[in-house]
């Protein structure tokens, strides 16, 4: 199918590449559908494209590449709705608060995104009693000068 999107244009989409969030994402509950599209060859960052709404696309990232201690646990009741067993293929995303210059763009360790690739589910997971929040430098490097 084609999809029109924020940052590709035009894309061609199969629907078995289309992730479900059940209750969708805070802030945007009617959105239930997305894709994950490479920013560019070969970048740690993805757009996740509302398929419903063009103009929707989060710049997300995988978490553990910029913030090596960062972990967190899913609770029971996360997993049964994610669906994910042993040999389930899942995936963590944090979306970013794009910044200018670039250096001061911020992740959002709070609220990750699970995706479990192997039933096209996703969902965000609000960590409650956690030292994470919304706004974490994703270049620690730039919080130290």
């Amino acid at each position: 199918m084609e999809l029109h999107t924020k940052y590709h244009g035009i894309v061609n989409v199969e629907e078995e590449e289309i992730i479900y969030f059940e209750h969708g994402i805070p802030g945007f509950l009617e959105e239930r559908k997305f894709i994950l599209l490479p920013l560019d060859e070969n970048s740690p960052y993805f757009i996740m494209q509302s398929v419903l709404t063009p103009g929707l696309g989060f710049v997300v990232t995988e978490p553990f590449s910029f913030f090596k201690e960062y972990e967190f646990e899913l609770t029971e009741h996360e997993k049964e709705a994610l669906k994910i067993i042993e040999d389930s293929t899942i995936q963590v995303l944090c979306i970013l608060s794009l910044k200018d210059p670039f250096k001061e763009t911020t992740a959002n360790l709070q609220a990750p995104i699970v995706i479990n690739h192997s039933k096209t589910l996703g969902k965000q997971i609000i960590l409650n009693d956690t030292s994470y929040t919304t706004k974490h430098k994703l270049f620690q490097e730039a919080v130290n000068k």
